[in-house]
């Protein structure tokens, strides 16, 4: 491992500099008030009305990119999805496919992100919390994305040779659902390590 890999800020962040608003498309800009209004109050809890008057624009615009509240959240947590699919694509790419430091890097993340100003856990644990029933359009993103995150760990872990890596992923999921949480209740600058420390000490179980 070289000292490059170490710092957590070189997995990507969402956010960054705004993009000039004469670049942002009027769907791309609903997304962005309902993420910001979403994330902060929760997805039941946010009317149509409060992102519409958040844009500042019509209800016949917004219902002309999103028919009902449903889709817009399904295209907030859908985002949210393909960003979390390119930030480890980034992280493969930039450790050239060294898989103990993909999983230390992404530790890094979630714990840099559990101290980040706002912070209320995942977005997805927190949209299945509301939306309970498998069959919504909502919990098939959450169930969708859950089921990408988990065969990308059993891809890792294939590649670094782990036995039954399904059910070690099964438990590194578990592990990281578990970090969300407490970087959102309990302490949050404890989450990298500890979250680090618990899959590592699961992998050399599995392996010993």
């Amino acid at each position: 491992m070289t000292e490059e890999m170490t710092k957590a800020d070189e997995y990507p962040t969402e956010g960054g500099a705004p993009t000039p608003a004469a670049k942002v498309s009027m769907r791309e800009r609903i997304i962005d008030a309902a993420t910001q209004l979403f994330y902060a109050q929760g997805l039941r809890a946010v009317s149509a009305e409060k992102i519409i008057a958040l844009v500042g624009i019509t209800k016949v615009t917004f219902y002309r990119h999103f028919p009902s509240k449903d889709d817009l959240i399904v295209a907030y947590l859908e985002r949210r999805a393909e960003w979390e699919r390119n930030a480890i694509l980034t992280v493969r790419q930039m450790t050239g496919d060294d898989v103990p430091s993909v999983f230390r890097i992404v530790a890094e993340a979630i714990g840099a992100e559990s101290c980040s100003p706002g912070f209320r856990g995942c977005p997805f644990i927190n949209a299945a919390a509301e939306y309970p029933d498998p069959q919504h359009p909502i919990r098939q993103v959450v169930d969708e994305h859950r089921r990408w995150f988990k065969r990308t760990i059993e891809e890792l872990l294939n590649e670094i040779d782990v036995p039954d890596a399904s059910r070690v992923a099964d438990e590194l999921v578990m592990l990281r659902d578990g970090a969300m949480v407490s970087g959102y209740l309990s302490e949050p600058r404890i989450v990298a390590n500890a979250l680090y420390n618990a899959g590592r000490a699961v992998i050399e179980f599995r392996t010993s």
